[in-house]
């Protein structure tokens, strides 16, 4: 029986700001080991039995970094496939998506694992043997949950009442003192969020509870673009119709009013790092019980979490406080107040301020820049190239700019002109030139770019030719 995990990489993180954001959201994450959350996805998801193809749901706007982040690990070649919404419509259709791909890629029988592009498992064993509980339940016709054994009352999670692998009822998150009676009784696991179901069972169940998301879903799948190429596949979602899709989570969709649900429960060292505290305890504590990833110089501070990754934080007379510094945002917040972290977020997004999107660094299928310095009427930029690959062709109005090559060797077009720059080698382009940077390359492509003008945003661009489909 194939085995389809399903990551679906959606939403902002915005717990874990200013770290996530809505272009650089919580997946792609790094830990203290080098690889993102999202990365720990796809291998969790290779680990299994059977496994024909790892599917992916996510944005469109995120579909070259998810590449980066495979490629960089899928050292067994595994088939790929994505489904890129134009924007978040929840989990029901993300997952309705993901079921009428499978079944005309693989199959009505084909079993998908859906897993969050998020989380945590330390136990990757326990879970592997889960996830064979869960496929022969899936095999029986069953939609399968995976209920996480809880360790202590939380009020974040909801919560699957269980006996045995039969689901008594779902109940939302609780207070502290229900959630603790939860704990006690035994009776009682955290919702995971990750499910396991044949394909075709998904369907008719979808078909029955909610015929109007699986209706639209199936008629948006039929209006929109696909790509098929070597080792991977690629929908993208016709946003004309996607609009019209209802929002609603799987659980209420389907998993509360089916009458067809199983659950696994399983003690997998799990965590879907909700907030910046689940985040710290990732870090030993010292012996004051501060968590210190990066660096800071403290005294008289206990129990604070601390992350700063290149400026020096001091911190004095501080306790149960977490600070969060990167380029551009710092966060400083009490500890018992981790979950509202988020609405810093909101009132960012609402006024449109720059760090809700991005970071200093912003990532591109071609490579990356990173914001170095911005002021009235100039912007100084560091841009990489990577290997074989290109920005498009292109032209400013209202900008100039000059480029110095830092490392590697550029191919340019630069008005008529077609050149070649190498290290410490220049050319300046005036605004309304048509311009081209190329690393034609096997190595790396580092340039410093200055930008002058009466207007620097980065919406003053007209594209000409493009090699990933972004010329309007």
């Amino acid at each position: 029986m194939k085995l389809i995990p399903t990551i679906l990489c959606g939403g902002a993180g915005s717990r874990l700001w200013p770290l996530s954001r809505s272009q650089h959201p919580k997946p792609f994450i790094k830990l203290n080991d080098g690889q993102s959350l999202l990365q720990k996805a796809f291998k969790r998801g290779l680990q299994q039995n059977d496994v024909a193809e790892v599917l992916t749901v996510t944005n469109r706007e995120l579909l070259f970094k998810t590449e980066d982040e495979y490629r960089a690990i899928n050292y067994q070649e595994v088939d790929t496939a994505f489904i890129l919404e134009p924007f978040g419509k929840n989990t029901a259709a993300a997952i309705a998506a993901a079921v009428l791909n499978v079944i005309e890629s693989h199959g009505r029988d084909a079993v998908l694992l859906v897993l969050a592009a998020d989380h945590l498992i330390d136990n990757t064993e326990s879970f592997r043997e889960a996830v064979d509980t869960a496929t022969e339940l899936a095999a029986q016709g069953k939609l399968v949950t995976f209920g996480i054994k809880p360790t202590a009352p939380e009020t974040g999670y909801g919560y699957i009442h269980a006996q045995g692998h039969e689901v008594l009822e779902f109940v939302e998150k609780p207070d502290l003192i229900t959630a603790q009676e939860y704990v006690d009784s035994g009776q009682f696991l955290w919702n995971s969020g990750m499910f396991c179901f044949k394909a075709e069972t998904m369907y008719e169940e979808m078909a029955k509870l909610c015929p109007d998301i699986l209706g639209q879903v199936e008629k948006c799948l039929e209006q929109s673009q696909k790509v098929q190429g070597n080792k991977v596949r690629q929908i993208e979602l016709n946003a004309k119709i996607f609009k019209h899709v209802a929002e609603a989570p799987i659980d209420i969709a389907v998993f509360e009013k089916s009458e067809n649900i199983a659950v696994v429960p399983c003690d997998i060292g799990w965590s879907d790092i909700g907030s910046w505290v689940a985040m710290g305890e990732l870090t030993t504590p010292d012996d004051n019980g501060n968590r210190i990833d990066g660096r800071a110089q403290l005294y008289d501070t206990r129990n604070c979490f601390i992350r700063s990754k290149n400026r020096l934080v001091g911190a004095v007379g501080l306790e149960n406080v977490i600070i969060v510094d990167t380029a551009d945002a710092l966060l400083v917040a009490h500890g018992s107040k981790a979950q509202e972290v988020k609405h810093v977020y909101t009132e960012l997004k609402k006024i449109d301020h720059e760090s809700h999107k991005l970071h200093k660094t912003v990532y591109r299928p071609w490579g990356s820049f990173t914001v170095l310095e911005e002021g009235p009427h100039f912007k100084i930029k560091r841009i990489e190239v990577k290997p074989h690959s290109s920005l498009s062709l292109q032209m400013h109005h209202h900008r100039s700019e000059h480029w110095v090559v830092l490392k590697g060797e550029a191919q340019v077009v630069n008005g008529e002109q077609a050149m070649t720059i190498k290290r410490d080698q220049s050319t300046f382009i005036p605004a309304g030139h048509k311009h081209r940077l190329c690393n034609e390359t096997d190595n790396p492509l580092v340039i410093i770019e200055v930008q002058t003008g009466k207007y620097v945003g980065e919406d003053d661009i007209l594209r000409f030719e493009d090699n990933y489909g972004r010329c309007q």
